[in-house]
């Protein structure tokens, strides 16, 4: 089992950032693939961005705004959010996948976080 907690959320106007947080526990492993997803109110979950050993991959609609990045020595991986926009809004989830190859669908992923409220107001 994996243990996921989230933390950094909140509210920023647009143009702001956040960093969110995902801490890791248990029977975790560096290989495995750590992504972040969000949902926002009456829509699907989406993808965000994910991590492996190697490379990183971003939705298209946070390119150049997002950075994902992982310290393996603390178990804790980050979402640095710049440029925030008001479609920016949702609540963010970290998930593992356990396999080192990256998926974008939440429905590959084995664990999940209880997610993080992200708010950006115009």
């Amino acid at each position: 089992q994996v243990q996921l907690v989230e933390s950094g959320g909140g509210r920023v106007q647009a143009g702001g950032s956040l960093r969110l947080s995902c801490a890791a526990s248990g029977r975790t492993s560096s290989r495995n693939v750590m992504g972040w997803f969000r949902q926002a109110p009456g829509k699907e979950r989406e993808f965000v961005a994910v991590i492996n050993w190697s490379s990183t991959y971003y939705a298209d609609s946070v390119k150049g705004r997002f950075t994902i990045s992982r310290d393996v020595a603390k178990n804790t991986m980050y979402l640095q959010m710049n440029s925030l926009k008001p479609e920016d809004t949702a609540v963010y989830y970290c998930a593992v996948r356990n396999s080192a190859a990256w998926r974008i669908n939440a429905n590959e992923y084995d664990y999940w976080g209880q997610g993080t409220q992200v708010t950006v107001s115009s």
